[in-house]
């Protein structure tokens, strides 16, 4: 009986271990994958392969490419891309962190045509 149980604990800690969460605040409303953010406040679940963009309800996963800077980030960056007035994001810089986030533009334009 316990060690189901352990296993079960085991596999669980591994998937909440695979993400680790940010909070990050957009300053310009922006388009990813064909939905549009409002600017604000929002946590970011970051995998291996891809981040996933919360606030609320609203849920997008994104692919992204993730990578490890030599130092840490002081601060968070957020940098955009400027497209027939609309907004993307480029890449994450998460301050207090060595993580960077890369974003495809064609994927967060429409869904990667």
């Amino acid at each position: 009986m316990i060690k189901p149980l352990l296993i079960s604990l085991a596999a669980a800690t591994l998937s909440v271990a695979s993400a680790a969460t940010y909070k990050v605040e957009f300053a310009e409303p922006a388009v990813v994958k064909g939905t549009e953010l409002k600017a604000g406040e929002y946590k970011l679940d970051v995998k291996d392969n891809a981040v996933v963009i919360l606030k609320g309800k609203q849920q997008i996963e994104v692919p992204a490419k993730v990578e490890n800077n030599s130092k840490k980030f002081a601060r968070t960056r957020v940098l955009y891309n400027e497209h027939e007035g609309k907004f993307t994001i480029q890449e994450i810089e998460l301050g207090g962190t060595t993580t960077k986030v890369t974003f495809d533009s064609g994927v967060q334009m429409g869904g990667g045509k």
